[in-house]
C-alpha cells in the first residue's frame, strides 16, 4: 500500500527536476534564438549583433576585422588585437581574427610575426581573401611573380568578390613583361576566372597596349582568346589613340591584311564580333543593314530603308597612305532617282570628307560602278561608309552589295 507523504514527496521531486528541464530549455532555446538573431544582424548590424552575442566568435572576429578597419591607430589597433584574441579563445579556427591578427603586427611594423601568423590562417582557410591579400603584397615585396600570381589565382578562385578588387590592379601589372609571362602561363592552365579577366583587361583601358602583348602571347602558347575581347580590345587601342597599335595587333590574327586596300571585299569572313577594320553594318532605327549568304553560295551586304529615310549602313577603317585609290563595286537590285542613289563616301578621322562616289543602278552596267578618291598626307586615318539617301518611292530604298574593293590607283 503506497504512503500518501512517499507520493507527495516524489511528486514535489518531479515537479523540480521537470522546472530544471524547462529552465535548460528555455536557457539553450534562448541563447540558440539570441545567437539566430546575432547571426542575422551580422551582416547588416554588426554592433547589435555583438550586443546581443558577445560571446560569438564569428562576431567578434568580424567586429576586431572592423574595428582594425575604421581605426589603424595605435588604440584602435589595441581594440582589434583583444577582440581577436577574444574570438580565438573562443574558436581557434576562427580565421579572420587570425588575419587581424597578422595585419596588425604588419602595422607595427613586425613583417616576420605577420608572415607566420598568415601562414597559419592559410593553413586554416585559403577562403580568406585578407590572407590572400597580404600574401599577394608580401610576395610583390620580394619581387617573387610567381608566388604573388599563385596567390592571386587562390583569391580570384575563392572569393566571388576578389574580382572587382584585383582585376584592376592585375591589368596595371601587366605593364612589367615578367609579369605578363608568367601571367601567360598562368592562363594557360585555364583557371575560372580567366575569361573574365580577358574581358575586363580588352575593355579597361589601363594599358591597352601591353594587353594587346597579352593577348599576342596568350596566341603563341596557343591559348584562346573570344573574338568578342580581341574586338574589344581594338576598341579600347583606337579609342585611347593607339590606331597603329590597334592595327598591328588586328593583323597577328587577321594575316595578310593590307593597310592599303579594304579587307573582305567579297563579305565573306563571316565575322560575328567585327572590328572597326572589318565591315560594320550599321543597323539603326528602321533601316535594316546585314551581311547574308547568297543564293549563289557566297555572301552579300544587304540593306534596306523606308521612304523618306536615310544614314549609313555600312562602315569600315582604313589606314591609307596619301594617294589616289580606286573604289570598284558590284550591286543588285537598286533602282532610284540619281538624287536617291546611295553613295560611298571616304571621311578623315576629324571629320573631312573627301568626295562620294554614286552607285548607279544596278540595271545599268550590270550592276558595276567605280570612283576615285584622293587621300591627303594630313588624313592617315579614314572611315570608308556607305550612305543611304532618303527616297519618295514608297517602297523606300533597297538593294544588295555582292563585291567592294578600295585600292591604290595603279601607275603606268
Amino acid at each position: 500500500m503506497a504512503v500518501p507523504g512517499a507520493q507527495q514527496g516524489r511528486s514535489t521531486r518531479e515537479w523540480i527536476i521537470r522546472a530544471i528541464i524547462a529552465g535548460g530549455i528555455a536557457a539553450i532555446g534562448f541563447w540558440t534564438m539570441s545567437h539566430t538573431i546575432a547571426d542575422m544582424l551580422r551582416t547588416r548590424n554588426l554592433r547589435q549583433a555583438y550586443a546581443i552575442a558577445p560571446d560569438d566568435a564569428r562576431i567578434l572576429a568580424q567586429l576586431s576585422n572592423e574595428e582594425l578597419l575604421h581605426d589603424p591607430s595605435v588604440r584602435g589597433r589595441v581594440v582589434a588585437r583583444r577582440l581577436a584574441q577574444a574570438a580565438l579563445l573562443r574558436d581557434p579556427a576562427a580565421v579572420t581574427a587570425v588575419a587581424t591578427l597578422g595585419i596588425e603586427a604588419q602595422l607595427r611594423g613586425n613583417t616576420q610575426l605577420a608572415r607566420r601568423i598568415f601562414t597559419y590562417s592559410e593553413l586554416l582557410s585559403r577562403r580568406n581573401l585578407a590572407t590572400q591579400l597580404w600574401a599577394i603584397e608580401d610576395a610583390v615585396g620580394r619581387r617573387d611573380i610567381s608566388g604573388a600570381l599563385r596567390h592571386y589565382d587562390i583569391a580570384l578562385r575563392t572569393s566571388r568578390e576578389s574580382s572587382k578588387l584585383l582585376f584592376p590592379v592585375l591589368s596595371s601589372a601587366i605593364s612589367d613583361a615578367k609579369i605578363r609571362n608568367s601571367l601567360i602561363s598562368t592562363l594557360a592552365n585555364k583557371p575560372s576566372w580567366s575569361i573574365g579577366f580577358i574581358y575586363h583587361l580588352a575593355a579597361s583601358g589601363n594599358d591597352p597596349r601591353a594587353a594587346a602583348l597579352l593577348f599576342d602571347g596568350m596566341r603563341r602558347k596557343g591559348i584562346q582568346v573570344p573574338e568578342a575581347a580581341h574586338t574589344a580590345l581594338i576598341n579600347t587601342l583606337i579609342a585611347n589613340g593607339f590606331v597603329e597599335n590597334a592595327w598591328m595587333f588586328y593583323v597577328t590574327t587577321h594575316p595578310g591584311s593590307n593597310r592599303r586596300r579594304t579587307r573582305d571585299p567579297y563579305f565573306s569572313a563571316n565575322v560575328a564580333t567585327p572590328s572597326p577594320f572589318d565591315w560594320i553594318p550599321t543597323d539603326e532605327g528602321s533601316i535594316s543593314a546585314s551581311i547574308q549568304r547568297s543564293t549563289e553560295g557566297g555572301a552579300v551586304f544587304d540593306f534596306a530603308a523606308p521612304a523618306s529615310v536615310g544614314g549609313t549602313v555600312l562602315q569600315q577603317l582604313q589606314l591609307l597612305s596619301p594617294g589616289q585609290y580606286r573604289l570598284q563595286g558590284r550591286s543588285i537590285g537598286i533602282e532610284q532617282a540619281s538624287e536617291s542613289q546611295p553613295y560611298w563616301t571616304l571621311t578623315c578621322r576629324d571629320g573631312r570628307e573627301l568626295g562620294q562616289i554614286s552607285i548607279q543602278n544596278s540595271s545599268q552596267s550590270a550592276g558595276l560602278f567605280e570612283g576615285v578618291f584622293s587621300v591627303p598626307s594630313d588624313c592617315s586615318v579614314q572611315t570608308l561608309s556607305l550612305i543611304v539617301r532618303p527616297s519618295d518611292m514608297q517602297s523606300g530604298v533597297t538593294g544588295q552589295i555582292t563585291q567592294l574593293l578600295l585600292e591604290p590607283v595603279s601607275r603606268p
